[in-house]
């Protein structure tokens, strides 16, 4: 018999997983746009929220969203986690922020990375715009924001957030 040591606890197991994303009409002509660095929405023809990115329907009236949207590259902040904890593999060393963003003229989050910003002086209502990388390196993908940033705009109340025409928010 072999001498008994300390129990196991844990194994370390890394899984490496590959996808391959097929990009719906709408989710193309999103992502065609954002290699332009152009951003776009579709606007609902029964209710006329404008989804950023675009879906292709409205999940709340369930009809084909058509009409395109240019936003600008300018968001409020409508939540934010500071995340402390690291994430295996992850190249973003904490703390940092995610927040939930709404784009001006847009009435629905997205999630993006925060930066250049005091992460205990981030606000709800708080105004951002797009960092965008190099020209030259840009695909089609939304990661050719890196990141956005806080802005020298006023805050938006809270009841008014994605509730902002699209030319943006004017205190």
């Amino acid at each position: 018999m072999s001498e008994q040591s300390e129990p196991i606890t844990g194994i370390e197991a890394p899984i490496y997983l590959k996808y391959n994303f097929t990009a719906g009409a709408a989710p193309a002509r999103f992502l065609s746009q954002v290699k332009k660095g152009v951003l776009t929405g579709q606007r609902c023809p029964k209710c006329e929220q404008v989804y950023f990115p675009p879906r292709g329907s409205c999940a709340a009236c369930g009809v084909p969203t058509k009409e395109e949207v240019v936003l600008a590259d300018k968001a409020t902040v409508e939540s934010f986690t500071i995340v402390a904890i690291p994430i295996p593999n992850n190249p973003i060393k904490p703390p940092y922020i995610i927040a939930n963003l709404v784009a001006d003229g847009a009435n629905l989050s997205f999630i993006h990375l925060m930066s250049e910003c005091v992460n205990e002086e981030v606000r709800i209502g708080q105004r951002v715009q797009a960092v965008w990388k190099p020209e030259e390196e840009w695909d089609y993908a939304m990661d050719n924001i890196r990141y956005f940033k806080p802005i020298d705009e006023p805050d938006v109340p809270v009841n008014r957030i994605g509730k902002m025409p699209v030319e943006g928010w004017e205190a």
